[in-house]
């Protein structure tokens, strides 16, 4: 009987330790996340977790190429590129705090009703897992996207989160940011781009690795003028003048 009352007190301290340590844990990370997002407020990211696991699957595949990403400020790119992103991929994004539960409902309506659509994901969602996470659909990963969107709608402002996003987007294999996919594809700097070439980078965000700018076929094409239409439609650059 004394045995018992024994293992069950070791068991209850080991209990006990374990939950102490991941109490630890979840401060050590709370603290330290909080002051990365508010650090790059101000400090531009020299990589992104996409980026990495990019550079890392290429060499396991023997690929040695390095990643093409080239930094360029928000003032620096052409107007028609935020507004292209924001009308392609979140036209709420000036009102919304990183989520959008009109489109996640919709979404779930579309997806109960067996079509296919889209992910509900706001341009913040897409930047905090672009910066800071892996791949995947798993319920851990969006849970910890949820809590770096809350953040960074915290300590950025909107301006911000567009500037990251243009930067960190993949827009082709290796091709990182619009500065550098406009002199790959374009052959001008980022802020010559026009209408239809931004809105040619925002149509192939969705899956940039299996549309093309060089070569885009109908659908692409289709979307390009789509967006075209609906920059027009939300007002033109003007849209985003009061982030």
């Amino acid at each position: 009987m004394a045995k018992n009352k024994s293992v069950k007190k070791s068991f209850g301290k080991r209990l006990l330790k374990f939950f102490k340590w991941i109490l630890k844990f979840a401060i050590l990370f709370f603290i330290i996340s909080i002051l990365l997002v508010f650090s790059m407020r101000w400090i531009n990211p020299i990589t992104s977790s996409i980026m990495i696991q990019r550079q890392v699957a290429g060499i396991l595949k023997g690929d040695f190429e390095l990643i093409h990403y080239n930094w360029v400020s928000y003032d620096d790119v052409s107007r028609y590129m935020p507004i292209a992103i924001v009308a392609a991929e979140d036209q709420n994004f000036p009102d919304h705090f990183g989520f959008d539960f009109k489109q996640i409902e919709k979404a779930l309506k579309e997806n109960k009703r067996g079509r296919r659509v889209r992910g509900a994901s706001t341009i913040t969602q897409q930047v905090a897992k672009n910066l800071f996470l892996w791949e995947g659909k798993s319920f851990i990963r969006k849970g910890i996207e949820a809590y770096f969107t809350i953040l960074i709608e915290l300590l950025w402002d909107k301006e911000r989160i567009l500037e990251v996003h243009m930067n960190i987007a993949e827009m082709g294999d290796k091709i990182f940011g619009v500065g550098t996919a406009s002199v790959v594809y374009f052959k001008k700097p980022p802020s010559k781009l026009t209408i239809n070439q931004a809105a040619l980078l925002a149509a192939i965000l969705p899956n940039p690795r299996k549309y093309s700018v060089l070569k885009p076929g109908g659908y692409i094409r289709g979307r390009q003028n789509w967006i075209v239409r609906q920059i027009n439609s939300l007002g033109g650059p003007d849209y985003l003048k009061d982030i």
